[in-house]
């Protein structure tokens, strides 16, 4: 049984995110962005209530732009999805989660080393230049559930 219930539309917004975030950290940087969009969609807490599907995760909009820097910037997230990075969108999807993205709701890159939190969240871990941050214990449920 798959993470999350999701389309083959979703697949391909998935490796677009995935590539758009992460193509320079490899596979298992882009694994983890996947698993931080799949994370958000479990949740329904915190910054990220009431998203039913991927495609609410990747457009959605926290003070006034898209959460995904991707998305408000349109680099790479606009061009079509390949196969390479649907592979490992579908391995998100159906069972992939990770340290230090396992419980992660927040990623960035500060170009700097890794804040101890970001907006007041614990920092989980970093890979390559991705610093992750998970929601603060018992605070987000949904983040920590299969």
């Amino acid at each position: 049984m798959p993470r999350v219930k999701y389309k083959d539309s979703d697949v391909a917004l998935v490796a677009r995110m995935m590539r758009a975030e992460a193509e320079g950290e490899g596979p298992l940087g882009m694994l983890m962005v996947g698993n931080v969009i799949v994370n958000r969609l479990k949740a329904n807490c915190l910054d990220f209530k009431e998203l039913r599907s991927i495609y609410d995760v990747i457009f959605h909009i926290q003070g006034g732009n898209y959460s995904f820097e991707a998305v408000q910037k349109g680099n790479v997230f606009y061009n079509r999805a390949r196969s390479a990075e649907k592979k490992l969108a579908k391995q998100t999807l159906d069972y992939w989660w990770q340290h230090p993205s396992k419980h992660a709701l927040w990623y960035f890159n500060p170009y700097a080393p890794c804040p101890p939190t970001w907006y007041n969240q614990p920092f989980t871990g970093q890979y390559k230049q991705h610093c992750y941050y998970e929601p603060i214990a018992n605070t987000c449920e949904g983040a920590y559930r299969w």
